[in-house]
């Protein structure tokens, strides 16, 4: 015990002694902090782009919501179905009814371009036609304006559209084929996709591009999220329908793969090749360290200090000064990107999706893990060099 109490002490000394020894060498302590904050601040704010599009993917779907496309559409853009299959689907068990009827919607998703409020270049803006249940499957409320009227070339937008695109404030109008529709309320989704949409009653949408009685998916909701199997069963089942059920949280999930599976793998390969930089930084500033704290290390070596307690100390300042950095480079990522508001394509339905960065817990733990792996990293040369160094050949240096 006492061995023990002696060696933490030799640890505590010499880490003492290099953390009093930095404002003479603060040139390169300062780089090598300031290069670490780059890499934690690179790697949060990339990888918060992912995470904020997952969050708007996720928070479009509740347990006891279902979606139905046509087999083998892996997207609304390639589905069809016709009036009497939607009927079907409206009757079918295992779906949540209340006295207006079912709460399924039929709905036809189209696109339509709306210039961005920050470049005023045109955009892929989705424009979906839905039928009144839809309102009820999506939990969607009014927070400006009005709903649109019911047959009447009017539409609503999402609040995401809204604050993104040019022209969809209250009182604005789009272009809908040759027509010019005007925009009479905003909703808001609980932050899900359908905030980067427009609606529409689904019968004008159908006239205005000559859609006929088709749609191209329908929404429901469960009477419970136990009563999907049912509800899936009863459907692919049926000799009178060809059709995929998924989950609506399963469908999002696999609209988000292909953008998320993009940015994470782009931030960490640029997290990566920046670290690279960040590692020779440490190493050269705890070089620096060493080289400037030879007498004092060859004078406590003489007076006993073991060579493990110089590496653990040198080690220790090394993971100190990456953390510093981290520290630095996280708080920048939270304040700069944390619900920063965006809008990018979504390649399954080649749209614009609105979300917001999102610095969640997980990505600031990340960054400050990266920050210490590059802490150790380039403080172990340095602390082995200053482990090994000849007593008599420093002590010669006083």
């Amino acid at each position: 015990m006492a061995g023990f109490i002696n060696w933490n002490s030799q640890v505590a000394s010499v880490t003492k002694f290099g953390l009093l020894s930095i404002p003479q060498r603060l040139g390169s302590v300062a780089a090598a902090v300031c290069g670490i904050a780059g890499v934690v601040a690179v790697l949060v704010g990339v990888l918060s782009i992912a995470a904020g599009f997952q969050r708007v993917m996720i928070a479009s779907a509740t347990p006891d919501s279902a979606i139905v496309l046509r087999s083998g559409a892996n997207s609304e853009m390639v589905s069809g179905l016709l009036h009497e299959n939607t009927r079907v689907i409206a009757d079918a068990p295992g779906l949540a009814r209340t006295p207006e009827g079912p709460l399924a919607s039929a709905e036809l998703f189209a696109i339509i371009d709306v210039p961005k409020r920050s470049t005023g270049r045109d955009a892929n803006v989705p424009l979906r036609g839905v039928q009144p249940a839809a309102f009820k499957v999506r939990d969607l409320k009014i927070t400006e304006g009005r709903a649109f009227a019911w047959g009447k070339d009017e539409v609503i937008v999402g609040a995401g559209a809204a604050r993104e695109f040019a022209g969809l404030q209250v009182g604005g109008t789009i272009k809908v084929g040759s027509a010019e529709w005007p925009v009479v309320g905003v909703f808001s989704a609980g932050g899900g996709a359908a905030e980067s949409e427009i609606w529409t009653d689904a019968s004008v949408l159908q006239e205005a591009y000559h859609r006929g009685d088709t749609f191209q998916s329908v929404y429901a909701r469960l009477e419970s999220p136990a009563a999907f199997d049912t509800f899936k069963d009863a459907l692919t089942t049926n000799p009178q329908l060809d059709v995929t059920v998924m989950r609506q949280s399963e469908f999002y999930a696999s609209q988000s793969t292909a953008l998320t599976t993009l940015v994470t793998t782009l931030g960490y390969l640029i997290a990566l090749l920046m670290a690279v930089g960040a590692i020779f930084g440490a190493l050269n500033t705890m070089y620096s360290s060493v080289s400037a704290r030879t007498r004092e290390i060859a004078t406590l070596r003489a007076l006993g200090f073991g060579g493990g307690a110089v590496v653990v100390s040198v080690m220790l300042e090394s993971v100190a000064l990456s953390l510093a950095g981290g520290a630095i480079g996280a708080s920048l990522a939270y304040f700069i990107f944390n619900g920063f508001h965006a809008a990018t394509m979504n390649w399954q339905s080649f749209s614009q999706i609105t979300f917001a960065f999102a610095v969640t817990p997980e990505l600031l733990g990340q960054g400050i893990g990266l920050a210490t792996l590059i802490g150790l990293v380039g403080g172990l040369l340095p602390a082995i060099r200053a482990a090994r160094m000849s007593v008599a050949t420093a002590l010669r240096e006083l």
